[in-house]
């Protein structure tokens, strides 16, 4: 795979490639995740506790999600990269809301951060990257100039 090809593609191949290496870290060692997280991590589970089911399921849809937004860049999907934009930005508020009204731990604060700056970058990105090229210190273009004709050549 050759690296990504923009600015925008850069961001979403780190969000990609964190959210599936965080999938199968979780897979492998749910109660370091649990503990990195601010969950406690008690010695034996009681009957009934289905939280290594949840976060098993929660690690899949994680390393899935990191393929797609790896196959966004391979592919130069920039459709796909907008639209993260908008949804990563409601995920961030999403665990800043479950943070304040106690339901996640404070951790939760970082994953939500990740998620608005994550989106932010790649937004700022894709603006910048529709920006026309100029050259640095040059004037507008004139007419002339955006046909190859010299000012010179122009007025004769």
């Amino acid at each position: 795979m050759r690296p990504p090809r923009s600015a925008s593609a850069w961001t979403m191949a780190v969000f990609g490639a964190s959210a599936l290496l965080f999938g199968i870290l979780t897979l492998v060692a749910p109660d370091l995740v649990l503990a990195m997280l601010g969950f406690e991590v008690p010695v034996e589970r009681a009957s009934g506790d289905y939280t290594r089911t949840f976060l098993a399921a929660s690690a899949v849809a994680s390393l899935n999600m990191g393929v797609y937004y790896l196959v966004a860049v391979a592919t130069d999907w920039r459709p796909f990269f907008l639209f993260t934009v908008p949804f990563r930005l409601l995920t961030c508020t999403v665990f800043l809301v479950l943070v304040l009204v106690g339901v996640a731990p404070g951790r939760f604060v970082g994953v939500a951060a990740w998620e608005g700056l994550g989106a932010l970058a790649t937004g700022l990105a894709l603006a910048v990257e529709r920006r026309p090229m100029r050259h640095p210190g040059a004037g507008p273009v004139g007419a002339a100039d955006a046909v190859g004709v010299s000012d010179r050549d122009a007025v004769n």
